[in-house]
């Protein structure tokens, strides 16, 4: 099968290449970057040329830190110890591989955003689940598996989402509701209108709630997008 341009999610290779070399020297740990980097390639390019896929990286601000109030984004990470040598490799990714850093939103919103572009022969490169909600093909490079995401399962695990939260992103959602209890909850969802309606009537019309998380998980699909209900909020209170 002929797929598309690469979209190469950076922050993951970087941090487990840092994680797999804390022990070791710099130049081992930029060693590890390229192997899975080259990794990635293999499964996804034919005769891989730089033309042929993109590396992306989070940097500076993100406008879902202003979103959230019910709890702080990513409040839980503070504690968290970065690998040792994790800026230095995103400084390799930068100048061997071109990556792209983005500013003000994440990595993940520039690639949703160039995968919205490419159409769905793109190929999303990353172990981060959260990616599923675009409509492309998508590689986890972690597990080696493939998996083609169209409009409709990018809607449906988005909004099963919404009802899960993200404990990754401090994202809370409904209490003792998983993907697999979610999935029942929209199961009989035929449009996106069922969808919101479902999920609206789970966290028992409290639409700010659902709004919230919404625009948290939300990836955008075109600069400066902030995520909007597919109904008039008032025709569902």
């Amino acid at each position: 099968m002929n797929y598309g341009k690469v979209l190469i999610d950076g922050d993951i290779v970087a941090y487990r290449s840092a994680f797999a070399t804390q022990d070791l020297f710099p130049k081992d740990a930029e060693a590890k970057a390229d192997e899975l980097v080259d990794f990635i390639l293999e499964q996804t390019v034919l005769f891989p040329e730089p033309d042929d896929y993109i590396v992306y990286l989070t940097g500076k601000g993100n406008f879902r830190h202003e979103i959230a109030k019910s709890h702080e984004y990513k409040g839980n990470r503070k504690s968290v110890e970065k690998p040792v040598h994790l800026y230095h490799i995103r400084d390799h990714l930068t100048t061997k591989y071109n990556a792209i850093t983005s500013e003000g939103e994440e990595a993940d919103d520039l690639i949703a955003i160039e995968a919205t572009r490419l159409g769905p022969d793109t190929v999303v490169a990353s172990i981060d689940k959260d990616m599923l909600q675009i409509p492309c093909h998508h590689f986890n490079f972690g597990k080696n598996e493939w998996k083609t995401v169209d409009e409709w399962s990018g809607l449906q695990f988005f909004y099963n989402q919404i009802l899960t939260g993200d404990r990754a992103d401090n994202i809370v959602g409904l209490y003792r509701v998983g993907p697999v209890k979610a999935t029942k909850m929209l199961s009989e969802a035929k449009t996106e209108q069922d969808l919101w309606e479902a999920c609206v009537k789970a966290y028992d019309g409290d639409v700010d709630r659902v709004i919230e998380n919404a625009r948290l998980l939300w990836l955008r699909r075109t600069e400066g997008e902030i995520w909007q209900p597919p109904v008039n909020v008032e025709d569902t209170q």
